[in-house]
């Protein structure tokens, strides 16, 4: 059986701090092995790098032209979905 790729997307680009760390937070647990979950921030969130690589996730930061900031977040131990690839 093969898993269909499931995109989250999560705009923090407005929410006051610690907020956008707090939602990020709350949905990591929500993805399986192949999904993704696209990040939509106003910066660069550093001291979420870490916690994502002790968490057992791996990430992609790009600057697309309309936000300023999107991380690519999926699961270490799962396939690179498609769109972060």
């Amino acid at each position: 059986m093969t898993h269909e790729t499931r995109v989250l997307t999560l705009d923090v680009q407005d929410l006051p701090p610690p907020e956008p760390m707090e939602r990020v937070l709350e949905t990591l647990p929500e993805l399986s092995a192949g999904d993704l979950l696209r990040l939509r921030h106003r910066r660069e969130p550093y001291p979420l790098y870490r916690i994502l690589a002790d968490q057992g996730f791996r990430y992609h930061v790009r600057m697309p032209p309309d936000c300023p900031f999107e991380i690519l977040i999926w699961r270490a131990d799962g396939p690179i979905p498609e769109a972060a690839a």
